[in-house]
């Protein structure tokens, strides 16, 4: 995780207005041409100015995240109510301790231990407004979802959750319903603070929750009788509290929208699928002026984007207007006119990837979604730095502005009533019939000016998916499932996903390889592949027919779980639900070892055939029956990590005892004795340790405990310590996207023949005694993402073709390669296990896993 700025231009003059005609009424856009130039800058051609983007979020809160944040993830559910039940449904929240340490409180802002008393009083305003808990957060912080519409009798939210599935799941037949169309209550969503320091949306939905709950003119009542209107009050109330970007376990929430490893993540994709937004707003800072989506090429490739587009791009001009119609100017107030990226930048503000809440949401039936950047600055230096009356005068006029965008919303949404839903149709029409996409352009979407053919991006979209039923087949169709993707499966045989469905696009975003797009811009925003086709490690193969066989509906994937009933039981290793299940064994004092083909062993004794079976049940794995003999004793493992959040995360997800460390946290006296192995990937510079730190740090590594490295940090470290001999070769930084790898040792014994690279590094200068696990493939190894080169034509994937991406020598193992990247490539996860059981020092002083598939390390040398 890294952070990236990338300049925002100006906002160019605006000229002549055409007229866009919808259904609903007429619209002002305003013209622009059409500009490929493959800069990030305006189309009209302006010079960038210096404003900074968001980037991805900083590494240094990985040795933040406390355990029990990493259990809680891993365990929360996300609670449903039942869609029958009228409205209002009230309930009385009971109060969090007062915090004065919450950071919201130094902006004017409201804390978070004032909400609940807050929608308590909302509540008590009339019959208008609900008030919901949507799951609790990784700190453990209650997500509340505020729901604002005109009463509902029990038998009338019934009829709207019948109508809401009839647009889903049967299209043709809501495209000609009479109830729908003159019944139907629009469904718009306003997520709030997704990024804990970006906080303004929430108070800005507090007082509009207000101004409706309490208003009696006839277009808000108009307004509520015909839509029902939701607000997520707080995405990352950890963050609200303490000031960050991230959650409680540091993750950015608005990265994780497809991996959903976090609850907070869990609790968003619920509300997209079960509220199925027409329009949705997420409301982050700081951009001055104000940018409102949509954005700029490259656009998924599996959206219905004409119908996205036409929406979004509508009610954006609403929101430009509303918003400088607020009279704040850059001379007076230091606010710049608003921009849209489409329209006013030629690249680098993309919506390619389905991480973030608008672009995910466009696959669960949101045909308008926008992220708003609100204009002034109040967070990292600025809220450091700045008096306190500034960041009040700051912030009220950010909570102003996102207050002006959300309320020319429900203008669009209630004028555009009828034409919302019937493009909200029309996309999951397209999905269940397998028809094919609409190209963007002048004729398809009138009135939207400066289509050009840098916005035409379609797929081809396969008859099938098939997916293995094995435990990695298992949690891809259940994470399928929990999308709201259909799975199908016969009798036996494998799963099977028909893209004639009506959320096909998210299907296939899911699945499929991804495109390999470095020709097409030059700047990306953020990831520019993440197939789980792919990086899973489940067998996924698209078929052009469905099987001949009968097949049914599933609810939930079979359960893979079983322990063979006689004899030693063979753990296979290569997923990392089974190193979930060896790490839980091992901590049971189960005495488990190694075999030559580097699966776990578990002998054939009462004991250990009960905690197997507990241990299958759990995590859904197979104990297998087997004759190979145990090599090598195998202990629990306790990890010393100087790694990113989603790393700490991954390695925690697959049951490893992971002590976070940094160079401070080193300097400061770090107690040895609680580590068998070290994994290095950022935050620790050997450069920067003491005297005193480097000497015990020597003391350890000398006595048999190895080190695992990541990236040119981790390089470095190896290097620096004389553990490995190899010299680290950086492609382009920004470079990302899923490659193919040729696996050759045992760390990557039963890895799949594809990695995950972000910044990807390849290695040279190999000492003799250095093995290489995985290469990248010869040609060109990216199967899909964004990887060009350098100015001087170095750093592509040309350079890496054929070179190491992770090495391992007798003390330390490499990875060039993201396979613990923000928790997301789980198939490449069992590399990193089998990388720290390799490194990590056993009781009795040789180590807990060698590469027995190759024979030992010092045989193979």
């Amino acid at each position: 995780m890294r952070t990236i700025a990338r300049a925002v231009p100006p906002r160019p003059v605006l000229i002549t207005a055409v007229a866009l005609t919808t259904a609903a009424g007429s619209l002002l856009l305003q013209p622009r041409t059409a500009d490929a130039t493959p800069r990030p800058v305006p189309r009209r051609g302006s010079a960038p100015d210096p404003t900074i983007r968001e980037g991805s979020g900083p590494d240094r809160y990985a040795g933040l995240a406390p355990a029990a944040a990493a259990r809680r993830a891993l365990t929360a559910t996300v609670p449903r109510t039942d869609p029958r039940l009228g409205y209002p449904r009230r309930q009385v929240l009971s109060p969090d301790p007062a915090n004065p340490a919450d950071t919201s409180l130094k902006l004017g802002l409201t804390p978070y231990h004032a909400l609940a008393p807050r929608l308590n009083s909302l509540q008590r305003l009339g019959d208008r407004v609900s008030v919901e808990v949507a799951g609790v957060s990784a700190g453990g912080h209650r997500l509340y979802l505020v729901t604002v519409t005109a009463p509902e009798t029990a038998d009338q939210a019934t009829a709207q959750e019948r109508m809401r599935d009839l647009i889903e799941n049967t299209p043709a037949t809501a495209a000609k319903s009479p109830e729908i169309k003159a019944g139907y209550k629009t469904p718009v969503l306003f997520d709030n603070n997704i990024h804990g320091d970006e906080r303004e949306g929430t108070d800005a939905s507090l007082d509009l929750i207000q101004q409706l709950a309490t208003s009696n003119d006839t277009k808000t009542k108009d307004l509520l009788a015909h839509s029902r209107l939701y607000f997520n009050i707080t995405a990352n109330p950890d963050g609200r509290i303490a000031g960050t970007r991230v959650n409680a376990n540091g993750f950015d929430l608005n990265r994780d929208l497809i991996t959903a490893s976090q609850p907070e993540a869990r609790a968003i994709r619920a509300l997209t699928i079960d509220k199925q937004p027409a329009v949705l707003l997420d409301l982050h800072g700081y951009v001055n002026g104000t940018l409102i989506e949509p954005a700029t090429p490259p656009h998924g490739e599996n959206y219905e984007y004409d119908l996205f587009l036409k929406n979004t791009y509508a009610n954006a001009l609403g929101m430009e207007t509303a918003v400088n119609g607020l009279g704040y100017t850059p001379a007076k107030d230091g606010v710049e006119p608003v921009q849209i990226p489409f329209r006013d930048q030629a690249e680098g503000w993309d919506d390619w990837p389905p991480v973030f809440t608008p672009q995910y949401a466009a696959f669960q039936g949101a045909v308008a979604a926008h992220t708003v950047e609100i204009p002034l600055q109040v967070n990292n230096a600025a809220y450091d730095t700045l008096p306190t009356a500034e960041l009040h005068r700051r912030a009220a006029i950010n909570v102003a502005v996102a207050g002006a965008a959300m309320r020319s919303t429900l203008d669009f949404a209630r004028s555009h009533r009828s034409s919302l839903i019937a493009d909200q149709i029309e996309m999951f029409r397209r999905g269940a019939a397998g028809a094919e996409q609409v190209p963007v352009s002048a004729r398809t979407v009138p009135g939207v000016p400066g289509i050009g053919p840098e916005d035409v991006y379609t797929t081809e979209f396969p008859r099938a998916y098939t997916i293995a039923a094995d435990t990695a087949g298992a949690r891809l169709v259940a994470h399928l499932i929990a999308n709201d993707v259909r799975v199908l499966r016969a009798a036996t045989g494998p799963y099977v996903v028909d893209m004639h469905q009506p959320k096909r696009g998210l299907a296939n975003a899911l699945l499929a390889d991804g495109r390999n797009i470095s020709g097409k811009v030059t700047a990306m925003y953020d990831i520019s592949a993440w197939s789980l086709g792919r990086l899973w490690g489940a067998t996924v193969e698209p078929v052009p027919s469905l099987p001949t066989t009968p097949l049914t509906t599933v609810a939930a994937p079979s359960p893979v779980a079983r322990v063979a009933p006689h004899g030693d039981l063979r753990l296979r290793l290569t997923d990392p639900a089974e190193f979930a299940a060896l790490n839980s064994l091992l901590r049971q004092g189960i005495p488990v070892r190694r075999a030559a083909d580097g699966s776990a062993i578990v002998p054939d004794t009462p004991s250990a055939r009960t905690r197997a079976t507990t241990a299958a049940q759990a995590y859904d794995v197979a104990f297998e029956a087997t004759t190979l003999p145990g090599i090598t004793a195998l202990h629990p493992v306790r990890v010393a990590a100087a790694v990113t959040p989603g790393e700490l995360f991954a390695l925690r997800e697959m049951g490893f005892d992971v002590t976070p460390v940094s160079t401070d946290i080193l300097n400061a006296g770090f107690d040895w004795s609680k580590a068998d192995v070290l994994f290095v990937s950022t935050e620790l510079e050997y450069g920067d340790l003491t005297p005193t730190t480097r000497t015990t740090l020597g003391t350890f590594l000398s006595s048999g405990h190895g080190l695992v490295g990541r990236g040119v940090t981790g390089a470095a470290f190896a290097s620096a310590t004389g553990l490995l001999t190899a010299t680290p070769v950086e492609g382009t930084e920004e470079a990302n996207g899923v490659v193919r790898v040729v696996n050759s040792g045992p760390v990557t014994a039963g890895a799949p023949s594809y990695g995950f690279v972000y910044a990807p590094v390849s290695f040279t200068g190999l000492g003799p005694a250095v093995r290489v696990e995985q290469s990248y493939a010869t040609g060109n190894p990216l199967l899909a993402g964004h990887w060009r080169t350098r100015a001087d034509g170095s750093g592509g994937p040309a350079d890496a073709a054929g070179r190491p991406s992770v090495v391992s020598g007798r003390h330390a193992v490499l990875f060039g390669t993201e396979p613990l990247f923000r928790d997301h490539p789980k198939g490449e996860l069992p590399q990193v296990g089998r990388a720290l059981f390799t490194m990590a020092h056993t009781n009795d002083g040789t180590r807990a896993w060698a590469h027995a598939s190759s024979g030992s390390v010092e045989e193979s040398r």
